[in-house]
């Protein structure tokens, strides 16, 4: 059964074809690089796959519990580290170990502290507790590695693995594509709003990073 399934979706900004017509669908364990050109609408699609927009033509069929990971950290400063995941854990059925969360993203010493007087690096390590908590089966990342410090990047893969080990579907959004082919299984390349590529990651991935963009982009 689909984790998530896409039918001819589409969306418009006006008259603006942000996305146009594209189908495809997520078996629960998959691991998705979602792939393209600044522009491309894969902050458009994740928004969508995400709930927090909907298709303006089409039909989008999301199954399971959702977290999105986007470009702001997503926590909140006035907050301890452990009021913001016991904030967090309360949202969603499943709740989640606060305690077993702040020893993983090692922040149990410093959990009563108010997060305006962590570094950058201990915020980023929060946002990640707060997204993986509760086991949700859909993980949206939207340019997640993007200037996390090299603790943070260790524990992002770390939890990453775990999730696809325990059958959780990830949608990884990103420009860092050698981090994302360590554990990609499936690709899906946008060109210009258009789906160009959907299918399992390429073995010529691996060592070339910009094989997709030559053998199935549009502006190479």
């Amino acid at each position: 059964m689909s984790v998530l399934k896409a039918e001819r979706i589409s969306k418009f900004f006006g008259h603006f074809p942000a996305l146009r017509n594209l189908s495809f669908s997520f078996e629960p364990g998959s691991c998705v690089a979602l792939l393209g050109r600044n522009g491309a609408g894969k902050t458009t699609l994740l928004e969508m796959m995400a709930g927090l927009s909907r298709p303006t033509e089409g039909t989008l069929t999301i199954g399971g519990r959702v977290s999105l990971l986007g470009h702001g950290i997503g926590v909140y400063d006035e907050l301890s580290a452990r009021e913001n995941l016991n904030f967090f854990a309360s949202l969603h059925p499943r709740g989640g170990d606060v305690d077993a969360w702040l020893e993983k993203v090692r922040l149990k010493e410093v959990a009563e502290a108010p997060l305006r007087e962590y570094s950058r690096g201990m915020r980023q390590r929060l946002a990640l507790a707060r997204t993986f908590m509760g086991e949700p089966d859909l993980l949206l990342l939207d340019e997640p590695f993007t200037s996390l410090d090299d603790k943070a990047v260790a524990l992002l893969q770390w939890l990453l693995a775990e999730a696809l080990g325990r059958g959780a579907t990830i949608v990884l959004s990103t420009h860092q594509i050698p981090e994302a082919m360590q554990l990609a299984t499936h690709i899906l390349f946008l060109e210009k709003g258009k789906l160009a590529y959907n299918g399992p990651r390429p073995e010529e991935m691996l060592g070339d990073s910009k094989w997709i963009y030559r053998t199935y982009g549009v502006a190479n």
